[in-house]
């Protein structure tokens, strides 16, 4: 569909040659002489980018813009400006303005505004369609927090729905990262215990001494510091539901203990002779192949069939990459709010980076990355220059080498030689990809005798 574009000018050489550079680009065209023309323009009929002088009759091209900004926000407005006026046009940029161009008009530098003002909308696009989704599928799978379309995050899902309700234990598994916890999230509040606690303790944060008292607590005087009595993890999670993050890390002594609360939901505290008896799920964790470890003799049989009567394995990222734009969404949003941003989206590079990269670190990488670029970005847009160096050479960007002394020409011929490549010979897609208007690729693919090699 053809892109409409509204000049207003109260010269009418520009305003009609305008219209001939730009129809040749494959734009409709509306003409406005006037501020009160353009505005009517404006709210009659669909535009899609206004090109305005600053100095005309009626309602001048700042206050004109202002109204644009103020009623249609999402509405590009490129600024033309005398080289007298320059500040009066930076002022119009601060005011909303997507950029502006001096009189006598450069028509390549316009058509490359006009292209960047457009493909920054159809990334706003594209983010508030991924957004629209992401509400969707929360809605849909009943999770806030477990972001996915892939069939693997589906079948997750599933699963998560179908053991959510009963009283089973179940193992999560899979590489660091992955959402293990949210997983444990959703099937606790999911499940008929979502109004009991949900009680999380990550086993790998406390020396083998502390864990123990950690789980079961401890009575006052049990051992030196203990001045009080205290209650342990699972007497918090009575009724709900207990969390062991990284159970592989137990040593054998918890595990014994462990495995006693598993069979006879009973226990005592540390210095108590006294059996409590408690009523909690378990869902346990690992980034470990605990069978292995069972092999090796480093956690016990008994306990690991104990944990893994009901076994999830959350995919690693590298594996479910159609999933990485909503996630990218996601995080856009959360990041945005948590750092005062507004940024609007993601690149087509920035995007095409993250979708090559292979995400050893997972979600939790991927989330940083945003977090960081989102607080880094100069601009509304993440481009590639914003991602970390290891994401930027996931890309593998075509590079061509130029030896010292080449000239600008020869550069060039270079640039476009490389790019022409990279873009399968469509002259269309390598024009926009250079920034040039169609015919300037033409005009220089005949000066470098280019098409003839």
């Amino acid at each position: 569909m053809k892109r409409t574009i509204l000049v207003a000018d109260d010269e009418k050489n520009i305003r009609n040659g305008l219209q001939i550079a730009l129809e040749d680009e494959g734009y409709e065209v509306v003409l406005a002489a006037d501020g009160d023309e353009a505005w009517n323009v404006v709210t009659n009929t669909s535009v899609d980018l206004v090109i305005s002088d600053l100095k005309m009759p009626g309602i001048s091209g700042q206050d004109l813009l202002k109204r644009i900004v103020s009623s249609y926000p999402m509405m590009p407005v490129i600024i033309l400006t005398g080289h007298g006026t320059i500040e009066s046009a930076v002022d119009a940029m601060r005011n909303g303005a997507v950029d502006f161009v001096t009189k006598p008009l450069n028509l390549d530098r316009l058509f490359l505004m006009i292209r960047r003002a457009f493909a920054n909308r159809d990334l706003y696009d594209q983010h508030e369609a991924l957004k629209r989704e992401l509400e969707q599928l929360k809605r849909k799978t009943g999770s806030t927090k477990i972001i996915g379309k892939s069939e693997k995050m589906i079948r997750l899902m599933e699963r998560v729905k179908q053991v959510a309700d009963a009283q089973a234990s179940v193992l999560i598994t899979g590489e660091s990262g992955v959402g293990k916890e949210l997983v444990a999230d959703a099937i606790h509040h999911m499940s008929v215990r979502a109004k009991g606690p949900f009680i999380k303790v990550s086993c790998a944060s406390f020396a083998e001494t502390l864990l123990e008292d950690e789980l079961f607590g401890h009575e006052k005087g049990a051992f030196s510091g203990a001045v009080s009595s205290r209650k342990g993890r699972f007497e918090l999670a009575d009724g709900g539901t207990l969390f062991l993050d990284e159970i592989g890390e137990i040593n054998q002594s918890t595990q014994v203990k462990l495995l006693r609360v598993l069979q006879e939901r009973t226990f005592e505290r540390l210095g108590s002779e006294k059996t409590i008896q408690v009523d909690v799920r378990l869902v346990a964790a690992t980034n470990r192949n605990l069978k292995e470890e069972v092999e090796h003799g480093r956690f016990r049989e008994d306990l690991y069939y104990r944990l893994n009567v009901v076994h999830i394995e959350v995919p690693p990222l590298r594996e479910r990459k159609e999933d990485i734009p909503l996630l990218m969404a996601h995080f856009l949003e959360l990041y945005n709010e948590r750092n005062n941003r507004k940024i609007e989206g993601f690149s087509q590079r920035s995007r095409a980076a993250m979708l090559s990269y292979d995400w050893p670190g997972n979600i939790r990488e991927l989330g940083n990355c945003v977090e960081s670029a989102v607080v880094l970005a100069t601009n509304k847009i993440i481009d590639i220059e914003d991602l970390p160096a290891q994401i930027r050479n996931a890309a593998g960007e075509e590079r061509i080498v130029l030896t010292v002394g080449s000239t600008v020409a020869q550069a060039e011929k270079e640039l476009i030689l490389a790019t022409l490549a990279s873009c399968g010979g469509n002259k269309s897609k390598a024009a926009e990809t250079l920034g040039l208007a169609r015919k300037t690729l033409h005009r220089k693919l005949q000066e470098y005798e280019i098409e003839t090699e």
